[in-house]
């Protein structure tokens, strides 16, 4: 019998890719998922800069490669299998410093056996990365040093200045972008079923899904109704990027998971929900 964490709670999740999985990992604590893709992962129509990046590491021109994610890094390899590129990227990869930011693209280069010289701790945002670039500075010191930093959905300027400031020949290499899904009905359901008080919980796993939702409730002309409706929901963020994105929308997270894992935040969500929407709707 799946467990009554949630007790019957309406679960509302975003995701896209994840979207059956993350439906039946809410339904086994006892949820009702309520599933509106709030983006769609497209490549981006030229990929001149990820060819051109891809040319310029093959002729030794970086000494560096930041990969920020996985599914990123795998793009890369397409691209450069598409310019017939495969196996001479991968050996200019291995005679180059990698840092990771997290387990997925760590994932991916041991899979094209591809050691990775830094690695960021839990929970894997950009300031861990940067610490941990920080801490490798005697081995791999950022002045003078020409870096690439493989972007994902949109850039991250915190991280490029950063690594500017620190001495580094910064080029940001775009690999794919978000959008919005073709099918805009889910989504617009979901905001409407949020103004009218008919669900209890969201999750955030990207800050992306953030600045859609609040982009289609724009469209809608529902803004308002939309944050009065959040402010008696549990809102679930799945780690301090997300987090932060939410508090660019002047929003608060009420619970953030103890690893930044999609099952970990259905599951902590769920053992939490009664006492902490008890607590928000006072």
């Amino acid at each position: 019998m799946p467990r009554a964490d949630f007790n019957g709670l309406a679960v509302l999740t975003l995701e896209s890719r994840r979207a059956a999985e993350t439906a039946k990992l809410i339904a086994g604590r006892g949820g009702r998922p309520v599933v509106a893709p709030a983006l769609r992962e497209i490549p981006l129509e030229s990929n001149v800069k990820a060819l051109a990046f891809i040319s310029d590491l093959i002729a030794g021109h970086f000494e560096m490669v930041i990969l920020l994610t996985g599914v990123g890094t795998r793009a890369l390899l397409r691209i450069a299998e598409s310019a017939g590129q495969r196996e001479a990227f991968l050996a200019a990869m291995r005679r180059t410093a990698v840092a990771a930011r997290g387990p997925k693209p760590l994932a991916v280069l041991r899979e094209l056996s591809i050691p990775a010289s830094i690695a960021a701790p839990e929970p894997n945002t950009w300031r861990e990365l940067l610490t941990a670039l920080d801490n490798a500075a005697a081995q791999f010191p950022m002045r003078g040093r020409r870096v690439a930093v493989q972007e994902y959905g949109v850039s991250n300027p915190e991280l490029l200045a950063a690594l500017a400031e620190r001495g580094a020949k910064v080029t940001p290499v775009p690999v794919y972008q978000w959008a919005l899904p073709e099918d805009l009905e889910p989504l617009r359901a979901a905001i409407a079923a949020i103004e009218r008080g008919e669900l209890d919980v969201v999750l955030f796993t990207t800050s992306v899904q953030i600045d859609h939702l609040f982009q289609v409730a724009v469209q809608m002309g529902a803004e308002a109704a939309l944050r009065r409706g959040l402010a008696r929901m549990l809102i679930a963020s799945i780690g301090p990027t997300t987090t932060e994105a939410l508090l660019r929308h002047s929003l608060r997270a009420d619970i953030e998971p103890s690893h930044p894992k999609l099952g970990i935040l259905v599951e902590e969500t769920a053992s939490q929900s009664a006492s902490l929407l008890a607590q928000k709707r006072g």
